[in-house]
């Protein structure tokens, strides 16, 4: 050690770096290699070598903590806390985007050592983006998506499908449509090319729009036949009164009847269009060669820039509180308690999927039974209140709806109307943290959990790019989770629930229903 021009010969400590240098020329002896198989001979070796070594001195001076690190050690490991971005880390695999001359969008998340790959195309429309006189276009065409095109006879797409042997989906949302299969890594290619020809060559023959005429004329009877679902499509048609948010994703009997191969072809080409369209990709794929085959195969999309968001502000939302009573419904009430969520772009939309999981959900099936952690599901569960309750948070562009759907006998629901309210209302004014801790843990997990496997990663990325118009880290998620805390809970409920309208849809026997006043009136306490 040099100080002031001189030498200086005391004794100092070993630097942790030649010490380690000085144990890996001893551990590649031939003789200490065998001694290594004997716990009890290393540890002697070890004890010997400190004994040795000037290190030993720094090793008994230093009361909390060994100072024998190298330098590969405290390079990643260093014990003060600092401010380090992980996100290159957290997010691997990287979501790689590449925007092709038509506006055409291909993004893939590769996972190189899986033998599958789920691709497919996302596509920014739905029901909303219909009219009155042509609402369930979309559904019909996607029935139509698979039954021949100008290169394949209905039989030759669905052998070559078969022969694939993969899973082909297809579904329309309010705001979204999309194509997709999972299929083995070396079928990507013929899959792609099957997708693209689906979406640009489709023929929609007389006898094919015939054939899903009567089915999809069936599946109506089957919906009405599931009242959960029938419940939330009345519940959007009340809350999103004459705006084509409230419109059913099946459209009415009379327009399915009506619908013709024009009408098919008018809505392709107004809305399957390249900057409205994503093509994704994830699992066992090169992104440079799914991007180099894209661009080959999609080349006849229309190019018309209009894109869902400039759709959407033509025709704003306007959340009307209401409540509506269907008497049919079986010996059951279904209840629905809806108010004016957040979209998906809000700050807020992470809030209230905390908010959610704090109201969580039960049914007498559930694992966990009666005491699981959310105080509305306790309280519902030990006072047999409903046969199962959850709470839901639905996300759109500019709009959502957060709320409480229940299943009761017809003589508790007044009682469980009493308490789904108050414990509404409850967020705006106090609880306790162990409640929040225990919904940030839960939508934690089953965000992870619901990224298990390509073909959900693949729908994950479709849509974030399509509302977001970016494939958020899965760290930041994680840490937007966790910055909420009980200021933003309570902030957030005064927001959407203090004082704030209500759409509420009952369906089946409910005699003891509370009027909606009674229910305005519970969105707030008058003390705390």
């Amino acid at each position: 050690q040099k100080q002031e021009g001189t030498t200086t010969t005391a004794q100092q400590p070993v630097a942790p770096q030649a010490f380690c240098q000085a144990m890996a020329a001893r551990f590649a002896s031939r003789t200490l290699r065998r001694s290594l198989s004997s716990p009890r001979i290393f540890s002697r070796f070890v004890s010997k070598f400190a004994r040795d070594t000037n290190a030993a001195r720094a090793a008994a001076s230093n009361q909390n903590m060994a100072v024998f690190v190298c330098n590969r050690f405290t390079k990643h490991c260093y014990p003060n806390p600092s401010t380090v971005d992980h996100t290159a880390v957290l997010s691997t695999p990287a979501t790689k985007v590449t925007t092709l001359p038509n506006g055409l969008r291909v993004a893939t998340e590769s996972y190189l050592s899986s033998q599958t790959a789920t691709v497919g195309v996302w596509i920014d429309t739905g029901s909303r983006f219909e009219t009155h006189a042509t609402n369930g276009t979309g559904h019909f065409l996607e029935h139509m998506a698979f039954k021949g095109t100008k290169n394949r006879s209905l039989r030759q797409l669905q052998e070559e499908i078969a022969n694939l042997g993969g899973l082909f989906h297809a579904y329309t949302s309010r705001e979204q449509t999309a194509y997709y299969a999972k299929v083995m890594k070396e079928d990507v290619p013929a899959t792609l090319e099957v997708l693209a020809d689906i979406l640009q060559n489709s023929t929609f023959s007389p006898d094919g729009i015939e054939r899903e005429r009567n089915a999809i004329l069936k599946e109506m009877q089957e919906v009405e036949g599931q009242i959960e679902d029938s419940v939330f499509e009345q519940l959007h048609s009340i809350a999103f009164r004459n705006n084509p948010l409230g419109r059913t994703i099946l459209g009415p009997p009379e327009n399915i009847k009506s619908m013709t191969k024009s009408n098919l072809e008018d809505y392709m080409s107004a809305n399957y269009t390249a900057p409205r369209m994503i093509v994704v990709a994830a699992g066992a794929i090169e992104h440079e060669e799914v991007a180099q085959l894209v661009e080959k195969l999609f080349v006849n999309l229309p190019t018309d820039p209009t894109t869902g968001a400039d759709l959407v502000q033509k025709q704003p939302i306007t959340f009307t509180g209401s409540q509506v009573h269907m008497k049919d419904g079986g010996p059951l009430a279904h209840i629905a308690v809806a108010f004016l969520g957040a979209p998906w772009t809000d700050p807020d939309s992470i809030p209230l999927l905390v908010m959610q999981a704090m109201l969580g959900c039960w049914s007498p099936t559930a694992a966990v039974g009666k005491y699981m952690g959310s105080e509305l599901a306790q309280k519902v569960s030990t006072n047999n209140l409903a046969e199962s309750i959850a709470s839901f948070n639905t996300n759109y562009a500019d709009a959502g709806l957060f709320g409480v759907y229940a299943v009761a006998q017809p003589d508790k629901v007044e009682s469980l109307s009493q308490t789904i309210m108050s414990e509404f209302t409850r967020l705006i004014y106090r609880f306790v943290d162990e409640e929040l801790i225990r919904a940030r843990n839960l939508l934690k997990g089953s965000l992870l959990l619901h990224l298990d496997g390509t073909s959900p990663i693949a729908e994950d990325i479709g849509r974030q790019l399509l509302t977001y118009g970016r494939r958020i880290p899965l760290a930041e998620i994680i840490a937007r989770i966790d910055a909420v805390d009980a200021d933003t809970i309570k902030r957030v409920a005064m927001r959407f629930i203090y004082d704030k309208d209500i759409a509420m849809i009952v369906k089946g026997p409910a005699e003891f229903l509370p009027d909606y006043s009674w229910f305005r009136r519970r969105t707030y306490w008058l003390k705390k």
